[in-house]
């Protein structure tokens, strides 16, 4: 069953840092393309952050709006992947997405196949 559950969305002052999951079945988990997407009001969806496993290590990908504040990451034992968040700001405010795909290549700009129905995140200043 493909499935994905995001959690650890919320409420947070600017400069503050939340940290969002995304428990995966087995079945999606084991896709070697994950990412994290967000879409504020009245914008488009766009990629956050992505991570691409390959057969020797895996590579992760990041907006220019989130490097050195956001960091991607995962717990194969728990199927389950991060989003850690710092230093947030006001424009952060977004519903936030997991997804998942098997691809041969993949970064923010990818479209996945399977997607999560999101956390949401509100900033405040």
């Amino acid at each position: 069953q493909v499935q994905l559950v995001e959690s650890g969305g919320g409420s947070v002052q600017a400069g503050g840092s939340l940290r969002l999951s995304c428990a995966a079945s087995s079945y999606v988990y084991s896709s070697n393309c994950m990412g994290w997407f967000r879409q504020a009001p009245g914008k488009e969806r766009e990629g956050v952050a992505a991570i691409y496993t390959g057969v020797i290590s895996s590579t992760t990908y990041y907006d220019d709006s989130v490097k050195g504040r956001f960091t991607i990451s995962q717990d194969n034992a728990k199927n389950t992947m991060y989003l850690q968040m710092n230093s947030l700001k006001p424009e952060d405010t977004a519903m936030y997405y997991c997804a998942a795909d098997a691809l041969r290549f993949c970064d923010v700009g990818t479209d996945f196949a399977y997607w999560g129905q999101g956390t949401q995140v509100t900033v405040s200043s």
